[in-house]
């Protein structure tokens, strides 16, 4: 079963000795159709005032204004449409999250594989860069998934984190260490045990 949640932030326990954890927001969801594979079609607020491209389906599933974006999400057998409850988040012990990581751009070869660069001393102009990056006549080419300068984050990564716990009623999922993501962003949690 899944969930779409926003990430918080960070924080810790109060025992001794404490625990990092991070707080995860609980989005509010409307189961609109159930389909045969055990997924689900819900909406949610993705906090735009007004999404035109879907008010069709706004109105096909009798939701308002407030939901204006859908997604596909796995749901438990027995699902009907109308709100997605939360109550099985309370007894869960572990889950897997989704995210996307922070994304860092075009990044060097310093930044994004962690060379060591070059010597910093008074006349070296080798600075940042990779340095050499292929043999000579044999095989002539540069090697597929050489390291090199690229894009760096804003991929798609999923974790497994232990329940701290969850307050059903602001919707807030505690769970113990870090999350990839910047605080805001928004993905998947799903129940594993």
């Amino acid at each position: 079963m899944e969930f779409i949640i926003e990430k918080i932030g960070m924080s810790r326990t109060v025992d001794v000795p404490s625990v990092p954890v991070t707080l995860l927001k609980v989005i509010e969801t409307k189961v609109c159709e159930v389909k045969e594979d055990g997924k689900a079609l819900v909406a949610y607020n993705s906090s735009k005032k007004l999404n035109k491209s879907i008010e069709g389906q706004q109105t096909k599933f009798n939701v308002t204004k407030e939901f204006n974006k859908f997604m596909t999400i796995e749901v438990a057998e027995g699902t009907e449409a109308g709100d997605l409850s939360t109550a099985v988040l309370a007894d869960t012990e572990l889950v897997k999250t989704s995210l996307n990581t922070k994304g860092r751009g075009f990044a060097g070869g310093m930044k994004r594989h962690n060379f060591g660069g070059g010597p910093g001393s008074h006349g070296h102009r080798f600075g940042r860069r990779i340095g050499s990056i292929g043999n000579a006549e044999w095989p002539g080419r540069v090697m597929r998934g050489k390291k090199m300068p690229g894009h760096y984050g804003n991929s798609q990564v999923t974790v497994k984190n232990e329940v701290v716990s969850f307050d059903a009623e602001n919707g807030i999922l505690v769970l113990k260490g870090s999350i990839p993501g910047h605080n805001g962003a928004r993905g998947l949690v799903r129940i594993v045990k």
